[in-house]
C-alpha cells in the first residue's frame, strides 16, 4: 500500500487554527479534508444543541405544527404510520411517545409483511372506518400520492415527514415536511427519525415559548461615514424570513420616504440598547418620530450574564457563532442569534428535559442505522444523543442492551452501527418490526421483548448466511451479461427485509451495484445498493414504467414490479449496464490525515474540570472526530520509528491477527509503550517484520475498555520497516 500525506503551508494552517480556535494538529486534519467553509467546521468544534438548524426552516414545519395543534385541541384521533427498518421504527417510537406525552390519542402502524414499503390504502381506510382525522407519516409518504388522495376523500389528513428523494408528482397533503424539498433549510441529509425530532422539536417550542407563531423584526441602527445603515430581520419562530437594509443620511429624507413603515407594520420590534437606537432613529429622522421599540438588552442579560453591559460591537467579536460565518457576522447577525438564545433558554424545558434528551437517543440510532454523512448538524445530533445514552439509556433501550450484554457507558456510533442497530433492524427483516417500536414506548414487558428481538437476529443471520450461499455463484454469473457493472440475484419467497442485506453483501464481493429480488406469487420485491458512486436514481427513473413503485435515496433503493416486467426488467438493465460509468477507485492509497511524532504519543494534556484525570492528546484529538461514519471517517495517523518490543498471535477461530507491543522510546516506562492491532496480518510476521524491529505504522486510535478501565490502543492499517536513513 502506498502513503499519501497532502502538504500544506505552515501560514494556512496558521491562520486556519487562529480564526477557529483550534490547535494546528486539529487545522490540519480538517484542511487535509477539505473542511475549510465555516458553517462545515461549525460542526467539528461545536457540541452545544443550540447549533442545530430551527427546525421551522424546513419546508411545511409550521403547517405541520398547526395541523398536529389543532388535533390536540380537537381530541382527534391521530395514527403515526413509520416504516419497519430502525429509521423508521425509531421515528414511529419518538414521534409517537411525544404526541402521547401531550395528550394526544396516538396510535402506530408500520406496513404489513406483504406491504410493499410506505403508506397503504388499507391503512388509510381502516384508519378512516374507526373514526381518525390525521395521519403522520414517519419515514414514508413522500411517494405515496394515491394513499393521499385516497385519505383525502374519506376525509382524513396527512401530514408527511419524510427524508427520501421527492418525486415528481408530490401527495397533496396538508404538510410535507422534508429536507430534500426546496426551500430555505441549510442541510439536505437528515434520516427520517431527524425528521421527526426535528418535528417533535418545533412541537415543544409551540407548545412551550411565548413567542411561537409572532412575527418579530429585530432592529439594529449603526453610524457609516455620514449617513446611517438601517438593519432589520424580520423573524417567525426564531427563523429569518426576511430582511431589510436602508442606508439613510440624516435630515434627507422623512421614514415615509424609505421602506421601513411597511416593513414594520404590524409587526413587534425589538432592539438592543433602545435609549441609543431612539437617540440615533432622532438624529435620521427629527424628534418626533415614534417608533415603538423593547429593550432586550436587560432581559437578555439576565438570562445571559456574560451579555450584560456590552455593546452588540463587544459581543460581536466575543461571539462563537459569529466566528463561522464566512461573510464576517454583523450586530444585526449578532442580535438575532442572543435573540434566539435568550428565547429557547428561556423556554420552559423542565417537564420535557428527560424526554428530550430519550428522544436525542432514538435521532442518533437513526441516523446512525441509515448511514447519514456525519456531517453538519448530524455530527451533533448523534453526539448528543450518545451522551444522553450513556449517562441514562431511555427504556426498551436500557433492556435491548442488557440482552446484548454491552456497555453503555462507552458506546461508539461504530459499536451502535455494529452490535445494536442491526439488531433493532432484524425485527423488520423478519416480518415482526410492531416487537421493536413496542419495546421503544414500553407497551409490552421490555426484557421478554428485547429476548425475542435478539433471537429473531441470531436466526436472521443464519438466514443471510444460507441465501448468500446460493446467491454469490448466481450473482457472479450475472456480471458478464451486466458488462461487468452489475451483480444481480433473484430467488422465491425471500424475506423482503433480506433482499437489501444481500444487495449489500453482493456489494462488498463484486463492488458493483447490485439488485436482489425475492418474488412472490405475480410480483417481485427487489432491493437496489449502490457502488463506486452511481446513482440509482438516475437508473431507476430509466425503468420507471416498469415498475409497480419505487424510491429511495441516490444510493439505496427499492421496487416492485409484476412478474411479467422481470425479463424486460433484466433486458432493460442490460442496455443500462452496458453504458454505466463507475468511478474508479483507488485502494492501494491510505490518505494520512496527520504524522504524529513519537514525543506527542506520549504527550498528556491537562485533564478536564473536574475529571482529575490526564489523557493523552492525541487520543483526545482522535476522539474530536467523533461520531465517526459515512463521509466521515476516523482520523488516520503515520508515526514513523516506534520498535517492535513484542509480537503476540491471536484470534478465535485461528491465530490470524497479531498484538503488537511498540515502544515509543529507548528505554520506555510503561505509558509509553502502546498495543498495536494488527488484523489478519499473522502471515507477516518474520517476513515483513519481527520483534526488535523499528517500523513506521498507519494507524487508528481508540480505546480498550476492561473492568471500568481504560487502555490506549493502535488500530494498524499498515505497517513497513523504518528505510536506514531514518535510523541515523
Amino acid at each position: 500500500m502506498d502513503w499519501h500525506k497532502t502538504e500544506l503551508a505552515g501560514d494556512s494552517v496558521k491562520a486556519f487554527a487562529e480564526k477557529y480556535g483550534c490547535d494546528l494538529l486539529m487545522a490540519s486534519i480538517l484542511l487535509r479534508r477539505g473542511v475549510t467553509s465555516g458553517k462545515d467546521v461549525r460542526y467539528f468544534l461545536e457540541r452545544d444543541l443550540r447549533h442545530l438548524h430551527n427546525p421551522f426552516d424546513l419546508p411545511g414545519m409550521e403547517d405541520a405544527v398547526e395541523r398536529i395543534l389543532a388535533a390536540k385541541e380537537e381530541g382527534e384521533k391521530v395514527l403515526v404510520f413509520g416504516d419497519r427498518d430502525v429509521d423508521g421504527i425509531t421515528g414511529t417510537a419518538l414521534l409517537t411517545g411525544f404526541l402521547r406525552e401531550v395528550g394526544i390519542d396516538a396510535a402506530w402502524q408500520l406496513p404489513l409483511p406483504n406491504e410493499p414499503y410506505g403508506l397503504s390504502a388499507r391503512a388509510v381506510e381502516e384508519f378512516a372506518a374507526d373514526y381518525g382525522t390525521l395521519i403522520i407519516t414517519v419515514d414514508c409518504g413522500i411517494s405515496n400520492a394515491e394513499e393521499a388522495a385516497r385519505a383525502a376523500e374519506l376525509g382524513v389528513s396527512v401530514v408527511v415527514t419524510d427524508h427520501h428523494n421527492p418525486p415528481e408528482v408530490l401527495p397533496a397533503a396538508d404538510a410535507l415536511v422534508n429536507p430534500k424539498l426546496p426551500g430555505r433549510y441549510p442541510f439536505k441529509y437528515l434520516c427520517g427519525c431527524a425528521v421527526a425530532y426535528k418535528l417533535v422539536s418545533a412541537l415543544r417550542f409551540a407548545l412551550e415559548s411565548e413567542v411561537y407563531g409572532q412575527a418579530i423584526c429585530l432592529l439594529n441602527l449603526r453610524p457609516s461615514n455620514d449617513a446611517f445603515v438601517i438593519e432589520i430581520a424580520k423573524t417567525r419562530n426564531l427563523a429569518v424570513i426576511d430582511t431589510l437594509t436602508e442606508n439613510v443620511v440624516p435630515g434627507m429624507v422623512g421614514i415615509s420616504d424609505t421602506r421601513l413603515p411597511s416593513f414594520l407594520s404590524g409587526q413587534q420590534i425589538l432592539t438592543w440598547d433602545a435609549p441609543l437606537q431612539q437617540k440615533m432613529l432622532f438624529r435620521i429622522f427629527g424628534n418626533s418620530i415614534d417608533m415603538q421599540m423593547i429593550d432586550i438588552a436587560p432581559e437578555v442579560s439576565r438570562e445571559i450574564p456574560s451579555t450584560a453591559g456590552k455593546s452588540l460591537i463587544r459581543l460581536k467579536e466575543l461571539s462563537r457563532i459569529g466566528r463561522y460565518d464566512e461573510k464576517g457576522a454583523g450586530e444585526l447577525d449578532v442580535l438575532v442569534n442572543l435573540f434566539a438564545s435568550f428565547a429557547r433558554k428561556k423556554q420552559s424545558q423542565a417537564a420535557s428535559a428527560e424526554s428530550g434528551l430519550f428522544d436525542l437517543q432514538l435521532a442518533a440510532l437513526g441516523t446512525i442505522a441509515d448511514i447519514m454523512p456525519m456531517r453538519d448538524e448530524n455530527r451533533i445530533l448523534v453526539r448528543s444523543g450518545l451522551d444522553s445514552l450513556r449517562k441514562k439509556a431511555r427504556p426498551g433501550l436500557s433492556q435491548l442492551l442488557a440482552a446484548l450484554d454491552l456497555d453503555v457507558r462507552h458506546l461508539s456510533a461504530e459499536d451502535i452501527s455494529w452490535y445494536l442497530t442491526p439488531v433493532i433492524n432484524s425485527a423488520g427483516r423478519m416480518g415482526e418490526p410492531e416487537k421493536a417500536v413496542s419495546l421503544l414506548l414500553g407497551e409490552k414487558p421490555g426484557a421478554d421483548l428485547a429476548a425475542e428481538i435478539v433471537a429473531m437476529n441470531e436466526k436472521r443471520r443464519r438466514l443471510v448466511e444460507d441465501i448468500y450461499f446460493r446467491a454469490e455463484p448466481e450473482a457472479a454469473k450475472s456480471l458478464e451479461a451486466c458488462s461487468g457493472n452489475m451483480a444481480i440475484f433473484a430467488g422465491e419467497n425471500i424475506l423482503p427485509g433480506l433482499t437489501g442485506l444481500i444487495a449489500s453483501r453482493l456489494v462488498s464481493r463484486f463492488n458493483v451495484p447490485s439488485m436482489v429480488v425475492s418474488f412472490t406469487d405475480d410480483t417481485a420485491k427487489g432491493s437496489f445498493r449502490s457502488a463506486r458512486d452511481y446513482d440509482l436514481g438516475f437508473l431507476l427513473s430509466q425503468c420507471a414504467d416498469l415498475f409497480l413503485r419505487y424510491g429511495g435515496h441516490d444510493f439505496v433503493a427499492g421496487f416492485s414490479l409484476e412478474r411479467k416486467n422481470w425479463n424486460p426488467l433484466l433486458e432493460r438493465l442490460g442496455i443500462i449496464c452496458r453504458n454505466m460509468e463507475l468511478k474508479q477507485e483507488n485502494d492501494r492509497v491510505y490518505e494520512i490525515d496527520a504524522e504524529i511524532p513519537l514525543s506527542y504519543l506520549s504527550k498528556f494534556e491537562e485533564p478536564a474540570k473536574g475529571s482529575g484525570k490526564k489523557d493523552l492528546y492525541v487520543l483526545r484529538l482522535a476522539e474530536d472526530f467523533e461520531p465517526v461514519g459515512e463521509q466521515n471517517r476516523a482520523p488516520l495517523f503515520l508515526s514513523r520509528k516506534l520498535k517492535i518490543s513484542n509480537i503476540q498471535l491471536m484470534g478465535k477461530d485461528g491465530l490470524k491477527h497479531v498484538k503488537l507491543t511498540l515502544d515509543t522510546g529507548k528505554n520506555p516506562p510503561r505509558d509509553l509503550r502502546w498495543v498495536g492491532l494488527y488484523w489478519n496480518a499473522a502471515d507477516k510476521v518474520r517476513t515483513e517484520f519481527d520483534t526488535g524491529d523499528t517500523v513506521d505504522v498507519v494507524y487508528t486510535l481508540s480505546r480498550n475498555w476492561f473492568n471500568g478501565n481504560d487502555t490506549p490502543q493502535m488500530k494498524i492499517r499498515d505497517l513497513k520497516r523504518s528505510s536506514p536513513e531514518e535510523h541515523a
